[in-house]
C-alpha cells in the first residue's frame, strides 16, 4: 500500500536502484532505497493536462550506493486559469558524496488541472530480501 510523502524523505537514505519508466506517456521514476522503501515519482495523467520528465541533468548512477546529502524540490509556474493556459516545471535536487542530480518534469494545462508531480512511498520486504541475497552472493 502507498502513500503520498514528501521527497525530502529520501534525504539520508541509500537508494540501492533506480527505474524509470517513460511509456505511453505515463513517466515515472522509482528510488528503491536499501532500507526497503521504494518511492515514486509520477503523475496521473487527467483530461487535458500532460506531465511529463523533461529532462535529467547529471547521472542517475551517481545517485546509487551513497547516502543521499540532499534531496528537495521546487517549482516554478507560468499562466493560470485567468489567462488560459498554465506551466509548471517541478525541479528535484539530488547530491551524493559522488555527484548531483537534477530531474526535471514539465507540465502544461488549460489551467484547471494538476500539473504537479507526486511522489509516494512504501515499503517492500521482498526488496530488504533481495538486497541482502544479492550482497551475500557478491561476497562468496
Amino acid at each position: 500500500m502507498s502513500e503520498y510523502c514528501d521527497i525530502e524523505e529520501l534525504e539520508g537514505k541509500t537508494i540501492h536502484a533506480i527505474k524509470r519508466n517513460s511509456f505511453d506517456e505515463e513517466d515515472f521514476i522509482e528510488f528503491i532505497c536499501s532500507d526497503g522503501w521504494i518511492y515514486t515519482m509520477y503523475h496521473e495523467q487527467d483530461c487535458t493536462e500532460y506531465v511529463c520528465i523533461e529532462d535529467i541533468n547529471g547521472d542517475l548512477d551517481n545517485l546509487i550506493g551513497c547516502r543521499l546529502e540532499q534531496a528537495d524540490m521546487r517549482t516554478n509556474s507560468k499562466g493560470g486559469s485567468e489567462e488560459g493556459d498554465s506551466e509548471t516545471w517541478t525541479f528535484y535536487n539530488f547530491a551524493t558524496i559522488k555527484g548531483y542530480v537534477v530531474i526535471r518534469w514539465y507540465g502544461s494545462s488549460n489551467g484547471y488541472y494538476s500539473e504537479g508531480v507526486d511522489v509516494s512511498k512504501r515499503f517492500d520486504l521482498q526488496t530488504i530480501r533481495n538486497i541482502k541475497l544479492k550482497l551475500v552472493l557478491e561476497d562468496e
